[in-house]
């Protein structure tokens, strides 16, 4: 199993310097009174690892697949997308077990055309009883603003380069890969503060015999 799957953060605990937002969406899932979010900030500062272990912890393993579902915008970024895809998984029933909605996480949703972000607007309105949305980015100013209103604003800080350091660290010590400094600090460079980055390019080369 690759690194970036294999030491992805399974609860919000595991999230690396985003407190704030951990301690606020700790509160979210103790009163239940979950909005719809955008999360945005710099590439691999933990936007995606985020929003999936909170949905971690809120749904069980058993119906995790029926109320969870991601979205890569930049690749399904047509308007169809938004009225087949996503309205058919908006609108479907929940059971009674769990929180009474479902998730939709569109990541690199400031790749979306404006028309399917406008598309996206109806269908939040819609079925906002039973589904929520979370919208990741890069870019905030690249969302319409007919959807940041009707979301909780999250920003994402760059990673500090000691913290990403010591995550590359403790990654190496369990998977017995030696690393220097000289190298971490080498790797820290050109992964320019993106922790997804840092991992795979860390990860030694698989060779098949």
């Amino acid at each position: 199993m690759p690194w970036i799957e294999k030491f992805r953060p399974k609860t919000l605990d595991d999230i690396i310097h985003q407190e704030h937002i951990v301690n606020l969406l700790k509160n979210v899932k103790e009163s239940g009174n979950l909005q719809h979010m955008l999360f945005y900030g710099p590439a691999g500062t933990g936007k995606t690892s985020t929003i999936l272990a909170f949905c971690n912890e809120i749904f069980t393993r058993d119906i995790f697949k029926d109320r969870v579902k991601l979205l890569n915008a930049s690749n399904e970024r047509g308007i169809n997308v938004v009225r087949n895809n996503i309205i058919r998984f908006a609108k479907m029933k929940i059971n009674s077990r769990g929180p009474p909605y479902k998730i939709i996480i569109l990541d690199e949703a400031d790749s979306m055309t404006h028309d399917a972000q406008t598309a996206l607007r109806r269908t939040i309105e819609e079925y906002s009883h039973i589904t929520r949305f979370c919208f990741i980015c890069n870019y905030e100013s690249k969302i319409i603003d007919a959807i940041k209103s009707r979301c909780s604003v999250y920003r994402f800080e760059p990673l500090p380069k000691v913290e990403m350091k010591n995550k590359l660290k403790k990654i190496c010590d369990l998977e017995k890969v030696k690393i220097d400094d000289k190298s971490s600090d080498f790797l820290l460079e050109i992964s320019k503060g993106d922790m997804l980055s840092l991992i795979h390019i860390s990860e030694p080369t698989r060779r098949t015999p």
